[in-house]
C-alpha cells in the first residue's frame, strides 16, 4: 500500500504533466459522452460520482493516517478543503431539489471547476512520495472536472437558475472552514498538524503564491477577504461563460 516514487514527482516534471494530459483526453472525452445524456441520467451520474469520491475519501484518511502521519492526530488531510465540497455536492443532488439543488449545481460548476484547474495546474500538496496517495489526488481533481462538466450541462439546460445562492452557499463553507481552523489552532497549537481549510487560517500568512505576498503587506484579514473576494468573482465569470456558451450551442 505504502509503495512509493524512487523520487517524489515535481510541479512541471513528468509525471505532472503526462497526468494533466490524461486528465485532458479524459474530460474532453467524457464531455461528448455527456452531452448526449438527459437530464436525469446527469443527475444520477453527478451523485454516483460524487458517492465514488467520498469512497476515495474515506481510503485517503485511513491512508494517511497509517502511512502519512504515523498514526497521530494530523488534521491537514481534514475533508472540508474548497476542493473536498465537490464530493458534498454532488452526492446531495439527490437529496435536494429547487434552488438548492441549483445553487449546488452551479457551485460545481463554477467554484470547484476552478478550484479544480487550479489544483491540477499547481499540484504542490498532491505530489508525494506516496505513489497512490498522488494518483488518488489527480484522479480526485480529474473527477471533479467530469462534475462540473456535467453539472454544467444540466444547469444551462434549465431556465431562471441564478448564481447568488451558490455565492452563498459558498460563503457558507467558507465560514465552516475558518470555524474548524480555530477550533484546531486552541486544541493542537502545532502549524504541522492544524488545519488550514479553504486556505484562510487566521493565523498564519498563507503558502499559496501571491497570496502570502498580500498577507505580509496588509496583513491575514484582509487577505482573507481579498482571497474569498476573487474566488467568488472568478467563479462568477466561470458563470457567465459557461451561460453564455451553452447559449450559442443551443
Amino acid at each position: 500500500m505504502d509503495i512509493q516514487f524512487s523520487s517524489t514527482p515535481q510541479m512541471f516534471g513528468v509525471f505532472h504533466i503526462a497526468a494533466l494530459a490524461v486528465i485532458a483526453l479524459g474530460c474532453i472525452g467524457a464531455f461528448f459522452l455527456l452531452r448526449r445524456m438527459n437530464e436525469a441520467r446527469l443527475l444520477r451520474l453527478i451523485w454516483i460520482l460524487g458517492a465514488v469520491m467520498l469512497l476515495l475519501e474515506v481510503w485517503k484518511q485511513v491512508f494517511s493516517w497509517v502511512y502519512v502521519f504515523d498514526r497521530r492526530i494530523n488534521l491537514w488531510f481534514f475533508p472540508w478543503q474548497l476542493c473536498s465540497m465537490a464530493m458534498y455536492c454532488a452526492f446531495a443532488v439527490r437529496f435536494v431539489k429547487g434552488e438548492r439543488q441549483n445553487a449546488a449545481l452551479v457551485f460545481l460548476s463554477t467554484f470547484s471547476f476552478f478550484a479544480a484547474i487550479v489544483a491540477l495546474v499547481i499540484p504542490s500538496d498532491m505530489l508525494r512520495p506516496y505513489i497512490l496517495l498522488t494518483v488518488h489526488g489527480f484522479l480526485y481533481h480529474g473527477l471533479m472536472i467530469v462534475l462540473a462538466l456535467a453539472a454544467m450541462l444540466t444547469v444551462h439546460r434549465r431556465e431562471g437558475v441564478r448564481f447568488a445562492p451558490a455565492a452563498r452557499l459558498f460563503l457558507g463553507m467558507a465560514a465552516v472552514a475558518e470555524l474548524i481552523n480555530v477550533a484546531a489552532h486552541s486544541l493542537l497549537h502545532d502549524i504541522h498538524r492544524e488545519p488550514n481549510m479553504f486556505y484562510i487560517t487566521p493565523y498564519y500568512e498563507s503558502t499559496q503564491p501571491v497570496l502570502h505576498e498580500i498577507a505580509m503587506a496588509v496583513g491575514i484579514p484582509a487577505e482573507i477577504v481579498i482571497y474569498l473576494t476573487a474566488i467568488a468573482l472568478i467563479s462568477f465569470g466561470f458563470f457567465l461563460a459557461e451561460k453564455a456558451l451553452m447559449k450559442n450551442r443551443r
